[in-house]
């Protein structure tokens, strides 16, 4: 875990969270009433329970003081892998989690203890609370939708989902009673689609809406002060919005990037910089190694408070108890915190429950965002603007702005209205990119147990096929280092060849000549002998110089086997900080 103020390189040694066991940890929801708090779930079944210290830092100076941090409890009760993890919207402790044993269960945090389990009949792929956290909306493998009840356990609506095998994602479009999903039709094209919560088995809103062809899943989310449907592809660099009016979905524009979302994560509403007319922030995974912001800001002057773009957001402080929900009271939505107070820098900003801000827009006679009046904002012409992106940080050193042609959140002044988004794309769409990697695109095993929506470790993935390069490279110089051996080995068998060659020429020179009776005395004679000594000589000197060759040569492998030596304790080096880096971000 890294704190949003401390960035830049990380360290060799960070503390680690550790608790899990027996795989990879799949995913992790904070607890939206207390900042210190999240939990996380894994390939062990368990739902581990943290709480964050006070003091936590990510950068030690002191290796010697850096302490691993334990979970502070345990949810049991899952039979298999837990995928999902969502904290309830209004009820202090009550969390939803599901499972590969094809259960939704909602668990009473505090007491450990499950509480209902919605049981379906395939793989869940996703799930949502409804706006007051009474409903869940969840999509499976067995291609449905479905709508629960989440005290009684009762299955509400039903009907048929994306056709496609791929998985698929769904979130509730605020207040209202509409669903939004992703996910793939028969030829695993990515499509997007509206759906009635009260009336799924007649099928999506205006049929569904086809994307791309690309394989990553879709991760959609809902910003219900600017009414907008954010939208982020794995595997790609899109952030695609769009505007839901008049049961129809419009298409506003895209933020483009080249750095490709292995996952990205939204902040709340009253974490973004209300001075710089920021309306929502992002945190893009990239590569399991680093971590990108994202800022969409409206391209204002921000002399004042821009009251039509911040509404009153959830304000972190429960609407419920644990056991004021599951004993059935229930409320219109999450308390909430008035952004106007969050401008002016207000030690404690005023909060109020969602029924007293629904009556005073009533009372105000204030128009609702463009969802409320759909028509009006389904024929405004959206301004193209620029929107800024960069890190949320000033105490690092300055990043780079990158800067995209983005649309204008304008506000009609004759009609006091909220932001009207609408338009068409300003943008093409990016080539095609393959997301060979996705975890949720992955086949089926042989049991038909695993599916392509598990969430699977990339980074062990990663470090097998290392491990793997790794040993084919040593492999390949234990070949090399024997391939030299045995040449050595062969110049020393011509070298001894050569002066074996050369002691027999030396003994024939030694020796005197034995004259016969063909063996002519005189001059010839003395040319024959002269001759052979100057062929002693040259091969004396050919011998000499072979002996330097290979002296040479020794000198040149030795100096090679020490290099690769020194390469692979750099590798070595390379892949432990690695690791740990990988562990951190785990």
């Amino acid at each position: 875990m890294i704190p949003v103020t401390e960035t830049g390189k990380a360290p060799e040694q960070v503390p680690m969270f550790r608790g899990h066991t027996g795989g990879s940890v799949l995913d992790t929801d904070f607890d939206p009433f207390d900042d210190q708090r999240f939990v996380s779930c894994g390939e062990d079944g368990k739902i581990m329970i943290w709480d964050i210290p006070q003091d936590y830092t990510f950068i030690h100076n002191d290796p010697k003081k850096i302490q691993d941090v334990k979970p502070v409890g345990e949810l049991v009760g899952h039979t298999r892998k837990v995928g999902h993890v969502v904290f309830s919207p209004v009820a202090k402790d009550i969390l939803a989690s599901s499972s590969f044993d094809y259960s939704v269960k909602i668990w009473n945090v505090a007491t450990k203890k499950c509480v209902m389990t919605l049981q379906h009949k395939d793989l869940i792929t996703s799930f949502c609370f409804n706006y007051n956290g009474t409903k869940i909306a969840s999509a499976s493998r067995d291609k449905h939708i479905r709508v629960w009840d989440v005290r009684s356990g009762k299955l509400l609506c039903e009907g048929k989902g994306h056709p496609g095998a791929k998985a698929s994602r769904i979130v509730w479009l605020g207040k209202s009673d509409t669903l939004f999903t992703t996910g793939f039709d028969r030829y695993s094209e990515r499509q997007l689609a509206l759906w009635n919560a009260n009336d799924l088995s007649s099928g999506p809103i205006g049929g569904f809406y086809p994307l791309d062809s690309s394989s990553g899943v879709l991760v959609p989310y809902f910003d219900l002060a600017t009414s907008l449907v954010f939208v982020a592809g794995k595997g790609d660099g899109n952030i695609r919005y769009y505007e839901v009016a008049d049961g129809k979905l419009y298409d506003i524009s895209e933020f483009q990037s080249i750095n490709a979302q292995r996952g990205i994560a939204f902040a709340p509403k009253r974490s973004v910089n209300v001075k710089e007319n920021e309306i929502l922030r992002a945190y893009k995974l990239l590569n399991d190694n680093s971590v990108e912001p994202v800022s969409f800001i409206v391209p204002r002057r921000s002399e004042m408070f821009q009251e039509d773009i911040y509404p009153d957001a959830p304000a972190g402080i429960p609407a419920l108890t644990a056991e004021e929900f599951l004993s059935g009271k229930t409320v219109d939505g999450p308390t909430l915190v008035s952004m106007r107070d969050i401008y002016d820098g207000a030690e404690k900003p005023s909060t109020k429950t969602a029924e007293e801000e629904e009556k005073e827009q009533k009372a105000n006679e204030v128009v609702p965002a463009s969802v409320e009046k759909p028509k009006e904002a389904s024929t405004k012409k959206v301004e193209a603007a620029k929107t800024k992106i960069s890190a949320p940080t000033e105490k690092t050193e300055p990043a780079k702005k990158v800067e995209a042609v983005r649309p204008v959140f304008t506000k009609s002044q004759e009609q006091g209205v909220d932001a009207m988004l609408n338009g068409k794309t300003v943008n093409k769409l990016l080539e095609k990119v393959e997301n060979a990697s996705d975890d949720d695109t992955q086949d089926v095993d042989a049991d038909n147990e695993e599916w392509e929506s598990v969430e699977v470790n990339e980074s062990e993935k990663k470090r097998e096929e290392k491990k793997k390069e790794e040993e084919r490279k040593e492999k390949e110089r234990k070949k090399e280092e024997e391939r030299k051996m045995e040449e050595k080995k062969e110049e020393e068998k011509k070298v001894k060849a050569k002066e074996e060659k050369k002691k027999t020429e030396d003994q024939r020179q030694t020796e005197p000549p034995k004259l016969t009776k063909e063996t002519k005395v005189g001059a010839k004679d003395d040319a024959t002998v002269a001759k052979s000594s100057k062929k002693a000589v040259g091969l004396k000197a050919n011998v000499e110089k072979l002996q330097a060759l290979v002296e040479k040569l020794e000198g040149t492998v030795s100096t090679l086997i020490e290099a690769n030596i020194a390469k692979d304790e750099h590798l070595r080096q390379i892949e432990s900080k690695l690791d740990q880096l990988l562990n951190h971000s785990a």
